[in-house]
């Protein structure tokens, strides 16, 4: 599926303009989130949230990492190419949410998986895969 607009939280933009993340040499993962957490622009840390995906069925908390790469100089976009996926394993996948972290901090963004909102599943042997926008995940002009 496709994701949604992705949603900076309010840390990163401080951390944006403090210069405390760096794309291009920080570690950054991928997480799946119930319609019950507490994500919003106001989420800080990763740590910090509630409601994770419980690791089982082909799901891990905290495990799944992406690469956000850098591009462009008077309009910078930030992107990641490789479509996170989660594979169904003797169980369904049940998610509302993907969050982009900075590992050991940072809540850089998150998006709903379904503009209804809803939530969405993949039921065992299926896969979720949150398909990044072709434009990036966001661009800074």
């Amino acid at each position: 599926m496709a994701a949604g607009t992705w949603t900076f939280t309010n840390t990163l933009r401080t951390s944006l303009l403090d210069g405390v993340l760096n794309f291009a040499d920080d570690t950054f993962r991928i997480a799946l989130f119930q319609s019950t957490s507490n994500l919003g622009v106001g989420s800080t840390t990763y740590a910090a949230l509630t409601n994770e995906v419980a690791t089982a069925n082909g799901y891990v908390q905290d495990a799944k990492s992406v690469t956000l790469t850098r591009s462009g100089t008077t309009t910078v976009t930030v992107d990641e190419t490789t479509n996170p996926s989660w594979t169904a394993s003797g169980g369904s996948i049940t998610a509302r949410y993907a969050v982009i972290y900075e590992v050991g901090g940072i809540v850089v963004c998150y998006c709903l998986l379904d503009s209804a909102p809803a939530d969405v599943t993949a039921t065992d042997g299926n896969s979720l895969t949150v398909t990044m926008n072709a434009s990036g995940v966001f661009t800074v002009a």
